[in-house]
């Protein structure tokens, strides 16, 4: 990888906690970007470890197989039996439905992106070569941290239910004490299962998105400091195409998991308000984790779609900005010093300057330049007139070359306030004001369903 002269702090931490160890780097040094293989030390190894424990790491041909059959086993044959074979509990069908649904919805999406292109060219570190020494280390940070999140997600959920089903089988007691044990460690396992699975796809999305967001920082910082227009707009398109296929690829996951989460919040809450119903500790505790396990992972979805599409616009009140200073320093040097020309125009002026003495060489003489030269006070007005028509023609120049420089800057501009890049959901962007449409769609059903059910108006 080539490095730039001068990284920041943060990259440089970064370089030297690398130096020793023996992982392998982000980016090879020879050899395509295909879909690698997995490395001991790879930074990809948390990720991998995860989707090998959940079975969904497709990278030999026996493992496709093994995966559908442990997802078929956890995800639907436990708690179908677990519904068929144990007492009733309250709110028991729609807290296995929705994690059913939810999990099969995950675990779909898991299997099409991470078998097709692999987690490299998934979270498009085979790009990396483009970007600055910043970004690279922030990519190593963000991937170590993004699976502490998944961790800190995944096992407080575990634990909190797992407590609840010990608890269920030892006040119901529906087998006996081995049976019991078995069928409550096949219930945790299917519920973290299923929950993890979830937890993946949504932190995996998230990941996704805070790598764009790096690179968006890093092409906001140097947005002012390049004066190459088209380097910009190369720079721009390239991330805007990103964004695209990001979108495309997980924009079903997005609308299907708002669908899930909002019909069985709304069966849950619906059950929950419904005359005689048991709301307590020991009837709704499943209920509770199960929506605010599903909540949560829609939430982290959105949020990290809502913020890159806020950190991608922003890029246009930058150049804006960027467009703005550079006009104005330029007219304040033209007032400064209104009769010098810039460097821009003296190397117009040196690339024409053969034509221009060829032009004077052998020009016809006329019998006006010897009666001028006889008088001295028209030799005067002459020179000072060729003085005033050579000042105007460097200005002229002068302005032509900047109002070049302006309208590049100008085009640029409404590019990006025509162009704006984000996520997007079948052509919807996730940006704050879709987020605010969606909040009073789902206030408003929640108020009309209390307003049926215990009778708020």
């Amino acid at each position: 990888m080539a490095d730039t002269p001068s990284p920041s702090p943060r990259a440089a931490a970064v370089a030297s906690a690398e130096a020793g160890s023996v992982s392998t780097p982000l980016l090879r040094r020879r050899g395509s970007y295909m879909r690698s293989m997995s490395h001991a030390r790879d930074e990809l190894r948390s990720f991998r470890s995860c989707l090998r424990w959940l079975c969904v790491d497709h990278s030999d041909d026996s493992s496709p197989a093994v995966s559908w059959l442990v997802f078929a086993a956890l995800a639907v044959a436990v708690p179908v039996a677990a519904r068929v074979a144990l007492p009733w509990r309250p709110y028991g069908t729609q807290v296995q439905a929705s994690l059913t649904l939810s999990a099969t919805l995950a675990y779909a999406t898991l299997y099409s992106l991470v078998r097709r292109r692999g987690l490299r060219r998934l979270l498009y570190l085979d790009r990396l070569r483009h970007d600055s020494q910043d970004v690279r280390a922030g990519y190593i940070v963000e991937l170590a941290g993004s699976f502490r999140l998944l961790a800190c997600f995944v096992l407080p959920c575990s634990l909190a239910d797992a407590a609840y089903k010990v608890f269920w089988y030892c006040t119901n007691r529906p087998f006996p004490l081995w049976w019991s044990a078995a069928a409550c460690a096949l219930e945790v396992a299917s519920w973290m299962y299923r929950t993890a699975i979830f937890f993946m796809a949504c932190v995996l999305f998230r990941t996704i998105c805070f790598l764009q967001i790096l690179r968006m920082t890093g092409f906001a910082r140097d947005v002012g400091q390049c004066a190459d227009v088209a380097a910009v707009l190369r720079q721009h398109r390239r991330i805007r195409a990103q964004l695209r296929r990001i979108s495309h690829r997980y924009r079903t996951f997005i609308l299907y998991g708002l669908i899930i989460v909002t019909i069985s919040q709304f069966t849950a809450l619906l059950a929950a308000t419904r005359p005689r119903a048991q709301v307590n500790l020991a009837t709704a505790s499943e209920l509770a984790l199960c929506s605010l396990s599903l909540v949560t992972g829609l939430l982290v979805c959105l949020y990290s779609a809502a913020k890159i599409t806020h950190k991608t616009q922003s890029i246009t009140s930058i150049a804006a900005a960027w467009h703005a200073d550079a006009t104005i320093n330029s007219l304040d040097r033209d007032q400064e010093n209104p009769r010098t020309p810039s460097k821009a125009y003296l190397q117009q002026q040196h690339a024409f300057s053969p034509s221009k003495a060829y032009l004077q060489q052998h020009a016809p003489s006329s019998p006006f330049s010897a009666a001028s030269a006889s008088s001295g006070e028209e030799s005067d007005d002459d020179d000072e007139s060729r003085s005033e028509d050579s000042v105007d023609t460097s200005r002229f120049a002068y302005f032509h070359v900047t109002n070049i420089s302006y309208q590049k800057r100008q085009a640029l501009v409404t590019y990006l306030e025509n162009n704006r890049a984000g996520i997007t959901v079948f052509g919807f962007v996730v940006d704050r004001t879709w987020l605010h449409a969606l909040f009073m769609i789902e206030f408003s059903l929640v108020m009309w369903l209390l307003g049926k059910t215990i009778g708020i108006s």
